[in-house]
């Protein structure tokens, strides 16, 4: 891999035979099959990587996987699944907004027994490159519970990509799932360059996870904010600012500048992204 202020170049792979070719990504100027990532593309792959090596807990990997992930991955869950056991038995963790309901999604992930194995399936068909899939679209696999409630949610369209153990099986898969349309091929080649990272920084959430438990339990924290401060919290979801804020709620903007320093400090977070990801990763805001 060669990288200058103004590109990025991975070389070509060697041919390769497939049961069922499957289209690769394709540089704009139609150059062999180097795929390249112009400036921009470039500063947001080195901005989230740098983003996920600061991932040490659950609500940090949530604020980064809803925040600047979904600028080189835009998507409206991501569901994360380590493998264990023959047969086939998944430790899943589900990333979602407001609207949607990852313990349930995580639930139908375990039980499902016909588009989740089709879609690690496809993945190591394809010589473990990331594959794309409409849950939505008519076919058998459609029928399954968990298709059922990817199209209910509007994230029927999914890109999958994972990694593997020194004997080449699956170790974990990575599901993003997005509106219907919206994941191509471009998206394959972003993801499989940020999963590695992905699955590192999921990796430490999990081994930090008794202590998050034990410090972050529920009972702790569910008197920690105050009615005001949840509701706060519940506008700057939404990208209000102070001043908006304080009109919606009839105070002034000093006066929600103080409840905003008050809310990081009691949830020991740094910004107003943390603030927001962290009660919703602990169940302890309801948005």
């Amino acid at each position: 891999m060669q990288a200058s202020e103004q590109q990025i170049t991975v070389p070509p792979r060697p041919p390769q035979q497939l049961s069922t070719p499957r289209p690769r990504a394709m540089p704009a100027d139609g150059a062999g099959v180097a795929a390249l990532l112009d400036p921009l593309e470039l500063e947001s792959l080195l901005l989230n990587v740098d983003a996920s090596l600061r991932v040490h807990a659950r609500f940090q990997l949530f604020g980064w996987s809803q925040g600047m992930l979904q600028n080189l991955l835009r998507h409206e869950m991501l569901i994360c699944a380590l493998r264990g056991g023959e047969p086939p038995s998944y430790q899943v963790d589900c990333f979602a907004g407001p609207h949607i309901e990852p313990a349930q999604v995580g639930e139908l992930f375990r039980r499902d027994t016909s588009l989740v194995p089709h879609l690690v399936k496809s993945w190591e068909e394809s010589q473990f490159h990331p594959v794309r899939y409409e849950a939505g679209a008519a076919s058998a696999l459609a029928g399954s519970a968990l298709a059922g409630e990817l199209k209910r949610v509007g994230a029927s369209s999914l890109l999958t990509h994972g990694t593997y153990d020194p004997y080449g099986r699956l170790a974990s898969v990575f599901v993003f799932a997005g509106a219907p349309g919206t994941i191509g091929p471009r998206q394959e080649f972003f993801a499989e360059l940020i999963v590695p990272f992905l699955h590192l920084a999921w990796m430490r959430t999990r081994i930090n996870r008794a202590l998050d438990g034990a410090a972050d339990s529920f009972e702790k924290h569910a008197s920690l904010l105050t009615v005001r401060e949840q509701e706060i919290l519940r506008w700057i979801h939404i990208g209000k600012s102070n001043i908006e804020i304080g009109t919606i709620l009839g105070i002034s903007p000093l006066t929600v500048k103080n409840h905003v320093q008050k809310i990081l400090r009691k949830l020991n977070v740094q910004n107003r992204t943390q603030a927001v990801g962290k009660p919703l990763a602990l169940r302890i805001l309801n948005l």
